[in-house]
């Protein structure tokens, strides 16, 4: 989700001085590898498809990259969408995706570009996309109902087809959800809330149905956007520093690495492999680094960005495990 709510959302720009880099990380050698560096293009949000690209946001568009960084980002040309936001998701077959318009609507589109179709109706709530069922016909999102200042605040994960029907609640709890997410094998929506304590967001899941909700990480930080491997084995996601509120940018922040044990599932990895997360990479970043599902397709890396400022300039690209 944006933190940009609104009435017209500006577009974030770059901090004089400061570059984006468009990385890969891959896991078995625990090494970060720059794709594209900008010093006037803001990109976010990376997804990784099938066929070998890179899809990022900027300036409202959606663009693609070749992931062995052979060419620069180029725009992709999607008919009667509004400017876009940074919450994007693949579809799981062709070469379709689902993006969230700056009109607070889903729509589903085509990498090849052409015409696009807005999937939700209701204009008074905010909606903000995450997730995709492995089967395609059922989406995950934020919801957000306007009211006073405090918005996030009754921020919940609904559920709604691909064709527009069947919203409904998967959370109704308090404490405010985001970054709603399939487990490869669609039994599981993993998310972070504010539900076990206000103001520190943490990993959990939830079933589809709204019953048996399990908090997966339980540490100091704040944590968001869980994105699992496509064989559910591994799992990542983004720790900003204690007393954070919401996912902003420029944060020190970190990328923890969650490693299931063998055969553990698509379901994804157990409640205590993420008590024994590993972070993998320290940064500038936060808001657009990794707020949706950037897994390459056979799990060996995930992409993610940074902004690096001069005053940190160099990232941690491995760490001890954390307690």
């Amino acid at each position: 989700m944006t933190d940009e709510t609104q009435d017209a959302p500006q577009h974030r720009a770059l901090l004089p001085g400061q570059s984006c880099r468009i990385r890969v990380f891959d896991v078995a050698s625990g090494e970060s590898t720059t794709l594209h560096e900008s010093t006037e293009t803001l990109f976010e949000a990376p997804n990784w498809t099938r066929d070998g690209r890179l899809v990022v946001n900027a300036d409202g568009l959606l663009w693609t990259l070749p992931v062995d960084g052979s060419a620069p980002p180029g725009p992709v040309a999607i008919e009667g969408v509004p400017a876009l936001n940074n919450d994007h998701v693949l579809a799981p077959s062709g070469d379709g995706i689902f993006v969230s318009g700056m009109d607070f609507h889903l729509w589903e589109a085509s990498l090849s570009g052409g015409p696009s179709r807005r999937i939700t109706s209701e204009d008074g709530p905010l909606h903000f996309l995450h997730g995709v069922s492995p089967d395609g016909r059922t989406l995950a999102y934020v919801r957000l109902e306007p009211a006073g200042d405090d918005w996030w605040a009754n921020a919940t994960i609904h559920e709604i087809g691909a064709d527009g029907t069947g919203d409904r609640a998967v959370t109704t709890h308090p404490g405010p959800a985001d970054g709603p997410e399939y487990s490869p094998d669609g039994t599981w929506i993993y998310f972070n809330t504010e539900q076990f304590e206000a103001g520190r967001a943490q990993v959990a899941r939830v079933r589809p149905d709204g019953s048996e909700l399990e908090q997966l990480t339980t540490d100091e930080r704040v944590n968001w956007f869980p994105h699992l491997a496509p064989a559910g084995d591994l799992a990542v996601y983004l720790s900003f520093p204690e007393g954070t509120e919401g996912h902003p940018a420029d944060k020190a922040v970190q990328l923890v690495l969650v490693t299931g044990a063998s055969g553990s599932g698509a379901a994804g990895p157990s409640a205590d492999a993420w008590h024994d997360g590993r972070v993998v990479a320290e940064f500038n970043g936060g808001q657009g680094t990794i707020n949706v599902n950037s897994w390459a397709p056979d799990g060996s890396a995930f992409a993610y960005v940074d902004y690096p400022v001069p005053s940190r300039r160099h990232a941690t690209p491995t760490a001890p495990p954390r307690s």
